[in-house]
């Protein structure tokens, strides 16, 4: 297992130092640095501000949206930024969401695990410079009836193949993670409730006549050093109620779902029902400290090397932290040397 870095969304206040944490990550041997967007500052900027300032570490976006890009945009930047970094670049996606589709970019949030299917066919084929011509549910290249023809991506990545990644939670879209993709980006993963996650995977892989030698399951999981585990964990409310509350409509939220799955449906009800009326706080200290812990690096060196072995027993191949400390460049040191200390590298 090896460690990653998620910046997580630019803008978000910490931005003067992620330069810094990313340079730091690189020369403690971190594997990939992250970089997310939802409708503030783009993914594609920032990881090539990053690239174009570190030599070794890859570059990784957690994720691209699948709305906010036709694939053979996404096909372009992903050449685009793998030449630029020296082949250094890992390509995630995701659909997001229905309020940030249909209310950001205007596309209808309709048959996702379809879309996205389709969507990184496409992508595949330009990367591989084929002539792309595709006739699909959801996108038809070229178009029939006009005078588009089939191109050909112009430039040649640095590598013949690009790591491509799916941000899956849904039980379908983890099928077709495993079937199609090189990697998982999960989010709220637990160790203990793995199993239930990965099954999916590995039906979709055996489904497709795949063997999932060489793929990479890269959870973020929020970290947070410090002698009291519990006090730490207070660190990571406001991330976990914003996406167990506000992350969707009541009605679809699919992280909210994932903790109901995970056996927190009450206290998820809760932390929804809180957060949508607008009273943060009251959000925040409904997510259960079990889920909390179940899903973050909590406490003491040694009890987050202990934590890291589940991770590593469970699967996890690449384990990208999110620090949420006072002091993240201390995290970072704090994690790398957990890892060491828990043998698993």
């Amino acid at each position: 297992m090896r460690l990653g870095l998620n910046l997580g969304y630019w803008g978000a206040g910490n931005d003067p130092a992620n330069l810094a944490l990313a340079k730091q990550a690189e020369d403690l041997g971190y594997a990939v640095v992250w970089a997310a967007e939802a409708y503030g500052a783009d993914a594609v900027t920032v990881l090539s501000w990053l690239a174009a300032r570190t030599s070794r570490i890859d570059v990784g976006s957690a994720v691209l949206q699948i709305p906010a890009r036709t694939p053979a945009t996404t096909a372009m930047t992903a050449a685009t930024l793998d030449t630029l970094s020296g082949g250094r670049f890992r390509l995630g996606l995701g659909v997001s969401g229905p309020q940030v589709s249909e209310g950001w970019h205007g596309v209808r949030f309709t048959s996702p695990v379809e879309r996205t299917r389709e969507y990184a066919a496409i992508v595949r084929s330009a990367l591989r410079r084929e002539r792309v011509r595709f006739d699909g549910d959801h996108f038809t290249l070229p178009l029939p009836d006009g005078p588009g023809k089939a191109l050909r991506l112009t430039v040649r990545p640095a590598r013949r193949h690009i790591p491509l990644y799916l941000a899956a939670i849904g039980p379908r879209n983890l099928e077709l993670t495993g079937e199609i993709a090189d990697g998982w980006l999960p989010v709220f993963f637990s160790p203990a409730h793995a199993g239930e996650q990965l099954a999916p995977i590995r039906a979709g892989a055996e489904r497709a006549g795949r063997a999932l030698a060489g793929f990479d399951v890269a959870p973020n999981v929020p970290l947070v050093p410090g002698a009291d585990w519990r006090d730490c964990a207070d660190a990571v409310r406001g991330y976990a109620a914003l996406y167990l509350g506000g992350m969707g409509s009541k009605e679809k939220n699919f992280y909210n779902r994932l903790a109901c799955r995970m056996g927190f449906a009450a206290e998820a009800a809760e932390v929804q029902e809180k957060y949508l009326d607008g009273d943060r706080a009251g959000a925040m200290a409904a997510v259960p400290l079990e889920f909390l812990d179940a899903t973050s690096l909590l406490g003491p060196k040694e009890r987050i090397a202990e934590k890291m072995t589940e991770f590593a027993e469970a699967g996890v191949t690449t384990l990208s932290v999110s620090p949420l400390a006072p002091e993240p460049a201390g995290a970072l040191r704090t994690a790398a040397e957990a890892l060491e200390l828990a043998g698993v590298a």
